[in-house]
């Protein structure tokens, strides 16, 4: 084998690596059911994900919800949509991030992104 092959192979192997390293980030399904964030069946007041990991939050009520965050770790307003309809948010910076419904006062849950 030359040298000329050894550096392609282990270029392409190190991109690979790094590609796949990169493609590591989980996602999470938080349903809005019966004016409650919900994760797995039952109601959550905390999830824990990894830097990079997406949430998608999914409403499953037969009327409009509303996802938003003040927090300085991440703010966003994914605004008002219907049931069946869901959206989702990367969390790029560790910390706790408050979600709250903006439509239900009573709905609130914490993000701790590690």
């Amino acid at each position: 084998m030359t040298a000329c092959k050894i550096v392609r192979i282990a270029v392409v192997t190190c991109a690979f690596v790094l590609i796949s390293g990169i493609s590591g980030a989980e996602s999470y399904v938080v349903e809005q059911s019966g004016k409650e964030f919900v994760y797995k069946g039952s109601k959550i007041a905390k999830l824990k994900i990894k830097v990079g990991d997406v949430v998608e939050f999914k409403n499953a009520d037969p009327f409009f919800h509303n996802v938003f965050s003040l927090s300085d770790v991440k703010l966003f307003d994914l605004g008002s949509y219907p049931q069946g309809q869901s959206k989702s948010v990367k969390f790029d910076k560790a910390g706790v991030v408050e979600i709250e419904c903006a439509i239900h006062p009573q709905m609130h849950m914490a993000v701790e992104v590690k």
